[in-house]
């Protein structure tokens, strides 16, 4: 499909959001197409880039942080005329498992488990939906819809996704 007067992804940069909702829907659905395959393109680019840093610092950065004595945070160290600021954050992950059954030790020794220990209830939505509806309803009051952010999948129709 052709479409006159055809903007290139770069113009949009130029023109308003409202100028950019009014063009015709054809031209959308191709904007939207490249516009998708530039945020891949950077996302690969990073993705690559940041290889690169690991690759180049990443050895340097461990010794930096081995020297104080961590595994994880912040480190700065010079490369020639460059402060290189390395971080490697900690992301701690639970047993829930576990956490449950100490939770449970906690409280038959007769101390107070909320004190020590976040408790996070969760219902699958794909459960909650399968459920009666006299049981949904009671769990009603303790549900929330929040939404996210809106996104539109535009195609041509008759076009190959190629």
């Amino acid at each position: 499909m052709s479409i006159s007067n055809h903007i290139h992804v770069d113009e949009l940069q130029r023109m308003s959001v409202a100028e950019i909702a009014r063009m015709p829907v054809e031209q959308l659905a191709l904007l939207q197409e490249s516009v998708q395959r530039r945020l891949n393109e950077a996302k690969e680019l990073k993705q690559r880039f940041d290889a690169a840093l690991d690759r180049r610092f990443g050895v340097r950065a461990q010794g930096v942080r081995a020297s104080y004595g961590k595994d994880t945070g912040v480190v700065r160290f010079e490369d020639g005329p460059v402060t290189i600021t390395a971080e490697l954050p900690k992301r701690v992950v639970w047993d829930q498992e576990r956490l449950a059954a100490l939770r449970d030790r906690i409280a038959d020794s007769g101390d107070d488990p909320d004190e020590l220990i976040e408790t996070v209830f969760k219902v699958s939505e794909r459960s909650y939906m399968a459920w009666p509806a006299s049981l949904r309803e009671l769990f009603m009051p303790a549900r929330t819809i929040k939404t996210g952010k809106p996104s539109y999948r535009l195609e041509l129709n008759g076009r190959d996704a190629s």
